[in-house]
Parts: C-alpha cells; structure tokens; sequence
C-alpha cells in the first residue's frame, strides 16, 4: 500500500514535514473495507428508494425524497470509509477526475451492485408474502426503469437517454464539487442529498428516475424480460454523464495545478536573476583570486549552508505538504509511484 496522501487532482502531495501529525486518509482503510462500505451504503440507497417506491401509495415520505435522505445519511456514516459514492456513476466520474484510482474502480462498482441486488432480493420476499399480489415479477416490473412503453409518461428513447445524461453530469458535478476543498462532511452530504431528490423528482415521469446503474440492474433482475432489454440505457447515460463531468473536473484541477507551478518558477527565476546581476561579477573576481592562491573561493560549497550537498531544495510542493484538497480526496492506493487515477 503507498502511503503517501493522494492530491484531488490524482498527484501525490509531498511527505508531511518531520515533527507533523500525518492526517488519516481514505486508503489506511484498505480496498476490502472501502469495497464494503460502498456495498453497505449502496444497500441502504436501494433498499430506502425501491421500498419507498413500492409504499408511496401510503402517501409515505416520496421515493425521491427519501433516496435523497438515504444518500446524506449513508454519506455521513460511512462516506469517511469509501469516499461515499455508493452508485457506479460517480465512481466513475471520481475516476475519471483523478480521485480514485481506475483499479479500484471494477471493485468498488462489483460491491454496489451487490449491495444493491441484496437489497432488491429482500425486498422480493417481503413483497412475495402479500396475497393480494398474485405475481412479484410484475411488481418490480413496474418499478423498473425504462422508456416508450415502459415509461410512466411513454417518453421515447432519445428523451429519456438525454434526460439521464443530463441529470447524471448535474448529480456527479455536485458530488465532485461538494466533496472537494475543506467542506464540512455535513455540507456536502446535505448538497448530494437534495440534488438526487431534485433530478429523481424530474425525472420520475420519463424513466422512472435511474442514474444509479446498480439500482436499475439490481431491480431489472427479479422484474420482466422487458426491463433487462432496456437496462443498456441506464448503464449508457450514466457513465457518459460521468465521464463528461469527470473529465471537465480533470482539466479544470490540471489548469489549476500548471497555473500555480508556472507562477512560482517565474517568481523563482526572476529572484535568481536579480541575485545573480548584483553578485554575479563580484564572485567571478573572487574566485580568480583565491584560485591563484590556493585558497577556497568565496561563495563556494562550505559552511551552514553546504552540510549536505546532496540535499535537495525545498520546494512549493514541499511547502504545501497537506493541501490534498476535500474530506474524500485521496480514497483510493495507488502504486508504483504513479499517480492517483492510474493503474
């Protein structure tokens, strides 16, 4: 496991400097305990959306609403141990802005759809003991997503595809956007919250209201053959929306990143410079003189500042050393001194 702390942008941050506290990152979990983490809090998510789906005629809390809830509150609790992505689509969108590495992310979206199959399943069984329903296939059915035919207000394909690529680019943009900087957990659990209720409520008419891949396989698998023919969408129009919003947070965090490094070596070259227009001829002089002598020139490599000619210069990274930006920056190893992001 790499030790080192993991910057937003998927560079390593410096070492801590000698004599400082280090900060507890996501990856001293390890991968089997932020895998089920996401499992648990992917169970919660499905379990709370697909159960209020089902009750709503009670004129209980709304299923998006309540999945709005499920999300905030499986953030808080255990958003410190897996980053807190509990849906496919923003693993995939952390990924592609560098906060988690790619090879973490085949397990960690494995363990959300397990989560959230277990989910469906037991909700299977709870609904398979009411008599009055005489086929359980056809109830989850209804509760799948889809389009045409399948949909609630008979949208066709291209709507619904735009819609869920649209509502998947908004939820992951919120997502990276409130986990990144030193934001209280709460903020940002609360921001994720409300905007999967938001878009889950407009969405609810044209497909049922997806952008969770896990949810939608995880109940297309005890439903129809109809809902498994059109799960390809909301696999599609996810991971696209992720992937467009990951890869702008990407370039935003790089541009970001350049624009610094650039102002700090210009700074650097221009105090080079200046040092070496008023010394420069004084230290030439002198080292001729000492040189016939045999003696040290002056300005050579003794004293203080000399002790280890080896040592290297400190630098900006090193003066930023625990600036890794945002509670669920850094969530993922990476190895082989490579970069957060990669393989």
């Amino acid at each position: 496991m790499n030790a080192e702390p993991i910057s937003a942008g998927g560079a390593r941050a410096a070492h801590p400097a000698a004599g400082t506290a280090p900060r507890k990152r996501l990856h001293t979990y390890g991968l089997v305990g932020r895998s089920a983490a996401e499992a648990v809090g992917a169970f919660f998510l499905v379990f709370v959306g697909v159960g209020l789906a089902f009750f709503s005629a009670t004129g209980s809390v709304s299923s998006p609403m309540g999945v709005g809830l499920a999300a905030a509150a499986a953030m808080v609790a255990f958003g410190y141990v897996s980053g807190g992505h509990f849906n496919p689509a923003i693993s995939i969108a952390s990924a592609a802005a560098g906060r988690t590495a790619w090879k973490a992310l085949p397990v960690y979206i494995v363990a959300q759809l397990i989560g959230a199959v277990l989910a469906v399943a037991i909700l299977w069984v709870v609904i398979q003991g009411v008599p009055q329903l005489a086929d359980t296939r056809m109830v989850f059915t209804a509760l799948s997503n889809g389009y045409g035919e399948q949909s609630g207000g008979q949208f066709p394909l291209a709507s619904g595809l735009l819609s869920e690529v649209i509502g998947a680019v908004l939820l992951t943009a919120v997502f990276l956007g409130a986990t990144s900087g030193r934001r209280a957990l709460a903020g940002a659990a609360f921001a994720v919250g409300v905007t999967y209720a938001i878009l889950l409520t407009f969405l609810a008419p044209i497909t049922g209201g997806s952008l969770n891949p896990a949810r939608s396989s995880a109940v297309a698998f005890f439903a129809e053959s109809t809902a498994l023919e059109q799960l390809w969408l909301f696999w599609a129009a996810p991971v696209l929306g992720a992937l467009i919003t990951g890869l702008i947070y990407r370039s935003i965090d790089l541009s970001a990143a350049d624009a610094a490094a650039g102002d700090e070596s210009d700074s650097d070259s221009e105090a080079d410079m200046d040092a070496g227009a008023v010394d420069g001829t004084e230290d030439l002089n002198a080292d001729a003189e000492t040189a016939k002598a045999g003696a040290p020139a002056a300005g050579s490599a003794t004293g203080p500042a000399a002790e280890r000619p080896g040592a290297p210069a400190r630098t900006a990274d090193t003066r930023r050393d625990d600036e890794a930006r945002g509670f669920f920056d850094g969530d993922d190893e990476t190895g082989g001194g490579k970069p957060s992001g990669t393989v």
